[in-house]
């Protein structure tokens, strides 16, 4: 059973989107859709890079879930993707340098 869904039947959730109007919930419309959709705001928590303390060892970049750990064209991290960061605090565990501080979310 084919179900991948056409690019006319893919919707983009935004918050005044009907339910009516949206992608049935559980369908997997495409590969790598995730970026579409920013879940970041659901963290009470979040990572701060404390970039005089880096060593640039990346130890933090497998270890998130959520692929926000920003990493440039020459392999140095620059930062958070706080759009899609849910706020585990694995990163800041695995840093042997203490360079991620994980801080409550100030609204």
């Amino acid at each position: 059973m084919n179900t991948k869904l056409s690019n006319d039947e893919i919707r983009i959730v935004t918050p005044d989107v009907k339910w009516k109007d949206i992608t049935r919930g559980g369908t997997i419309s495409e590969a790598a859709n995730a970026r579409l959709f920013k879940t970041g705001d659901w963290r009470s928590m979040k990572p701060v890079w404390l970039q005089e303390k880096c060593k640039q060892c990346l130890l933090c970049y497998p270890v998130c879930p959520d692929t926000s750990v920003l990493v440039n064209e020459e392999g140095m991290m620059t930062g958070f993707d706080y759009d899609h960061c849910k706020g585990c605090g694995v990163c800041a565990k695995v840093c042997p340098f203490k360079a991620i501080d994980f801080v409550e979310e100030s609204k």
